[in-house]
């Protein structure tokens, strides 16, 4: 199902290729991985290059907006940020030649679920300036986007690091720009954010149910269950509607990113993609979808963002393999499910908010 969604996408946006993942939050088991274009197994001398490259576990990008996840997950873990603060996306940042701004900003002061619902870049970058770099940086090490991938297979990429990790380094960090990690990175850690706070090794292997999980706590529960509201909010009011799927509470982020080339970025090369779980009360699983360079079309008003290309692609997935999983539709309007997700709700005082 995954392939065949992927493959949709690649063709209707005209697109070098995608990628994409299915993974159990809870055991970091991967139920599913695509890579496109693929190959012929039985005939693989005479292949493309590009098609023998395996994106999701050797390849590595810089993640775009998806990475605001961890910056909010850090601040209010850390105390340094509330649903309450405020940040100032009104006025642009310069860092010596260079200015960082908001794509479609809403040039106004935001809080920092806005930040999160209109995807500020702006909003990012003071977040994480304001908890300071040795902070940000702790936070990113916690959630595995420094280290090598590790997983049962020959083909692992390394995460770009920058190094020294500068002030500016932080500011672009927070919105997914400067650091570059392989999308098995990227859904382990958004796992450990959705889960309830724990970072599981991504495994291809199916886990011995009589053993523990192994895992290292990088967030607490009241952090995960509030950037779970905030993943919900970004698909019910903000980029990520077109994940949508009646019955499910997705939630996720959408994330839109220049590729670098020779002299620096791409421009209007992008990589585009879609960071989703499902359901945001007791979160099961996460759906990671990216197309490479897609091409806006006459049903996307020619955007080729995140959450026109890559957002419908998990969506479908979802929609497709969710009674597969074994999970069961929802109210949505159910008072108990609008509490569950309602920001101005404070997350019960509970070890198992995982599992509420």
């Amino acid at each position: 199902i995954l392939r065949e969604e992927l493959a949709a996408a690649v063709k209707k946006f005209s697109a070098e290729g995608g990628s994409g993942l299915v993974l159990d939050v809870n055991t970091g088991e991967i139920l599913a991985m695509v890579s496109l274009p693929d190959f012929d197994p039985h005939n693989p001398v005479s292949q493309d290059p590009k098609a023998i490259f395996n994106r999701d576990t050797l390849g590595v990008y810089e993640m775009g907006s998806t990475f605001k996840l961890f910056t909010v997950s850090m601040a209010l873990d850390a105390g340094t940020a509330t649903l309450n603060s405020s940040y100032d996306a009104a006025h642009p940042i310069k860092v010596g030649r260079f200015t960082i701004t908001d794509y479609k900003g809403e040039n106004r002061w935001l809080t920092l679920p806005e930040v999160i619902r209109y995807s500020s870049n702006l909003g990012a970058a003071r977040i994480a300036m304001e908890a300071g770099v040795a902070t940000h940086r702790k936070y990113i090490e916690r959630f595995g986007l420094t280290k090598p991938l590790s997983l049962e297979i020959g083909e692992l990429g390394t995460p770009h690091v920058p190094n020294p990790w500068r002030e500016v380094n932080t500011m672009t960090i927070a919105f997914g720009h400067g650091l570059s990690v392989t999308p098995v990175h990227l859904a382990a850690g958004v796992a450990a954010v959705a889960n309830g706070g724990v970072l599981h090794p991504a495994t291809l292997l199916k886990r011995n149910p009589n053993e523990p999980v192994p895992g290292d706590r990088v967030i607490s529960e009241q952090t995960s269950y509030t950037v779970r509201k905030l993943m919900r909010l970004v698909v019910t009011e903000g980029t990520g509607k077109l994940a949508a799927v009646p019955g499910y509470l997705v939630g996720g982020k959408t994330g839109t990113a220049e590729k670098s080339g020779v002299g620096g970025y791409k421009r209007k090369a992008n990589l585009s993609l879609f960071i989703g779980a499902f359901p945001m009360t007791a979160p099961r699983y996460i759906v990671l979808a990216m197309v490479d360079e897609p091409h806006g079309t006459k049903d996307t008003y020619g955007y080729s963002t995140g959450g026109w290309t890559a957002a419908p692609v998990a969506g479908r997935v979802i929609a497709r393999t969710a009674s597969i999983l074994g999970v069961s539709p929802v109210d949505e309007k159910a008072p108990d499910v609008l509490n569950a997700m309602d920001l101005n709700v404070a997350a019960p005082r509970s070890k198992r908010l995982a599992a509420n």
